[in-house]
């Protein structure tokens, strides 16, 4: 499996089905964390699905691996009042996340973006594309 795919299945099983289990499989213990409002390692992610609202949904988009990292464009509803945009970097070691670091800005309707383009336009680039 591709640094890539590991970090697909464990955003999807994480934060789409809500699986505790996911933590282990695909983080490392001591794994590292540079959001501002998280905690380091398991705890800290056991931590996050606690205060995931039942209408939370991440919208994978755009993913980019080089050698061990990996970049994630995707679309977050459900964790503001308006859905968020996240460029998440995952730093792999041995087949699991080692560390991560995210920026995070309020989705703007693309009617109100100066170039009237979407800031998402993930319908040319997904995982499930990739994996063909």
């Amino acid at each position: 499996m591709t640094n890539k795919e590991i970090v697909t299945r464990a955003m999807k099983e994480f934060f789409s089905d809500r699986d505790h289990s996911a933590i282990e499989r695909y983080w490392q213990q001591d794994y590292i964390q540079h959001n501002p409002s998280m905690a380091n390692g398991h705890q800290g992610l056991r931590a996050i699905l606690e205060h995931i609202e039942p209408g939370f949904r991440w919208e994978p988009g755009i993913f980019i691996e080089s050698n061990d990292l990996v970049l994630a464009h995707s679309q977050v509803h459900g964790w503001g009042p308006s859905p968020l945009i996240v460029v998440d970097i995952f730093r792999l070691e041995s087949g699991r996340i080692a560390e991560h670091w995210d920026v995070v800005q309020s989705e703007v309707d693309h009617s109100k973006t100066v170039s009237g383009n979407p800031m998402t336009s993930f319908n040319y680039i997904t995982p499930a594309e990739d994996e063909k």
